[in-house]
């Protein structure tokens, strides 16, 4: 007979052991409200051009004072995060934006091209 898993409550939500379920899945998505890093501009990663993402985020990575860390790399780790977090629920062409809006932040901070 199998054993039964241990159930725990996360934010009034009855969850799995291994943290399966719906309030345990979105915790990238509090993270991302919550974030106390980054002021983003609003709609900042649904911009078409990488360009503007990349503007958008030197912005504000220059303007918060609660950064742990240079304005580029918070700016990148934010950039990422999103990307990560977008999985493979992420367009092709999201994707491509969001991967060309890095090389358009190291441009924007002077920074050496990525190692291919």
């Amino acid at each position: 007979m199998a054993a039964k898993r241990a159930k725990r409550v996360v934010k009034g939500k009855q969850v799995g052991a291994r943290g399966k379920g719906k309030a345990a899945t979105l915790w990238s998505a509090g993270v991302m409200q919550r974030s106390n890093a980054l002021d983003l501009e609003s709609g900042v990663f649904k911009a078409r051009s990488a360009r503007q993402v990349a503007l958008s985020l030197k912005r504000s990575a220059e303007a918060s004072t609660r950064r742990k860390s240079t304005p580029f790399r918070s700016a990148m780790s934010m950039l990422n995060f999103e990307i990560n977090r977008g999985g493979r629920n992420l367009s092709a062409e999201r994707k491509r934006v969001l991967n060309q809006a890095k090389a358009e932040l190291r441009k924007a901070f002077h920074r050496e091209p990525a190692r291919p």
